[in-house]
């Protein structure tokens, strides 16, 4: 079991900055053993579908939704299996819950997902 955890979020006005936390923590000796691969952040908005904002794999190697890209910039650090989200130049669009997402890569190929609670992100026009 992987514990999955998100900090950070609050409330902003445009064109503020806000970083989002998330670390993931195996919960037992057995957990740890096997990596966190991918993290990612998603949201979703009132009303709406989540969706992917940003994700990062263990290389370093990252993809944006395109209405972040340029905007945001997800990072990680390896040695604490913890993803940042920086969001520059917030729009009242970007107000959702995020979420963040860790990938568990086990034997056979098998990749299981966790998901952390959300943190809310406003953003005041």
């Amino acid at each position: 079991q992987v514990h999955v955890m998100e900090s950070g979020g609050g409330r902003v006005q445009s064109g503020g900055t806000l970083t989002l936390s998330c670390s993931a923590a195996s919960s037992t000796a057995a957990a740890s053993r096997f990596s966190i691969t991918t993290m990612a952040w998603y949201r979703q908005a009132a009303g709406k579908e989540r969706e992917l904002v940003a994700r990062i794999a263990k290389d370093g190697s990252a993809d944006y939704s395109d209405s972040v890209k340029g905007r945001f910039t997800i990072s990680r650090d390896n040695a604490k299996d913890t993803v940042y989200l920086r969001m520059n130049s917030l729009k009242p669009e970007d107000t959702a819950v995020y979420y963040c997402k860790a990938n568990q890569e086990l034997p056979h190929g098998l990749v299981l997902d966790y998901w952390g609670q959300g943190t809310q992100v406003s953003v005041s026009s």
